[in-house]
């Protein structure tokens, strides 16, 4: 009976190792540039489904850290060159080699929202906007929602500098839902004088479904989907810091940020802390708007 026992725990352990060593697969490869052929150091290379990257050495090499078997959507981007997009099958010791032909507009992004898996923005089912974290930082405004309204189809009902809520084609409140790197949002619902409870500072990258997304998202996805991404992961065995400030003149809004974000072992983690502050604005009207000031702080990670 002992003998026995043995003989079928260890034909359970084999079978354990086996399912895991097929589980344990990398990407890599080599990035070129089309028309010399050059290496392109630094450039990016996105899994979308599963929120995992790498970036180009000095040879244009680059090695994903250990993922699951599976089929991904993959983006490769770098500065002035046409993003290449694909799904790609990997599945072990995968090793693909890409080529980026030379752009002056940059190639459609990517969007994860509405949809079950991450797909081209052409192949989206409902009209999609995207603005990258670049584009955020070029717009000025007091708060996340403020920022998003220079979207086509996008308004923002606001009762002071700090509380904004979302409009989609006309409709807010509870029919329209704000997800949060993949966590429901509804402060916003509950009244006129609460807001958007994220810091604007963090998001990497804002998405917004314009329609009805009820049969993904519920009910409150009738009017479509604000979907806001704080975790963009670094390369393996890299840490980044990254600090940020601004200032506004009519209302004296001082900002700070700050985070450290890094992945070891394929495990990618971000650390961040902001402080936002403003006194009464001031208009030609009216003059000083008396209680319009506010005073945020954040931590999280």
């Amino acid at each position: 009976m002992q003998i026995k026992s043995i003989v079928f725990l260890l034909v359970i352990i084999l079978a354990n190792h086996t399912s895991f060593s097929q589980t344990r697969s990398i990407l890599h490869g080599k990035i070129t540039d089309a028309r010399t052929g050059s290496p392109l150091a630094g450039a990016t290379i996105l899994l979308h489904d599963i929120n995992r990257n790498a970036i180009a050495n000095d040879s244009g090499e680059f090695k994903t850290s250990f993922i699951p078997a599976g089929e991904y959507l993959v983006e490769i981007s770098h500065i002035g060159h046409i993003s290449w997009v694909e799904r790609i099958r990997v599945d072990g010791n995968t090793f693909r080699n890409f080529v980026l032909s030379d752009a002056v507009v940059e190639q459609e992004g990517i969007t994860v929202t509405g949809v079950t898996t991450a797909t081209r923005l052409k192949q989206s089912p409902q009209p999609v906007s995207i603005l990258k974290r670049a584009e955020l930082l070029k717009i000025s405004s007091s708060n996340i929602i403020n920022a998003l309204t220079h979207i086509t189809g996008v308004n923002a009902l606001t009762t002071g500098p700090a509380i904004s809520k979302p409009f989609i084609r006309g409709l807010g409140y509870n029919r329209v839902l704000v997800v949060h790197d993949g966590v429901k949002q509804e402060g916003q619902q509950w009244g006129d004088e609460h807001g958007i409870e994220i810091d604007d500072y963090s998001v990497q990258r804002a998405e917004v479904l314009k329609g009805p997304a009820s049969l993904i998202y519920g009910s409150d996805g009738l009017a479509g989907v604000i979907n806001l991404q704080t975790l963009s992961p670094v390369a393996e065995g890299t840490i980044n810091a990254n600090v940020l400030g601004e200032y506004q003149t009519n209302s004296r809004l001082r900002g700070y940020y700050g985070n450290v974000s890094g992945t070891k072992n394929g495990i990618s983690f971000n650390a961040y802390g902001s402080y936002k502050g403003a006194q009464d604005y001031e208009n030609k009207y009216d003059g000083h708007v008396f209680n319009s000031k506010f005073n945020n702080k954040n931590i999280g990670g």
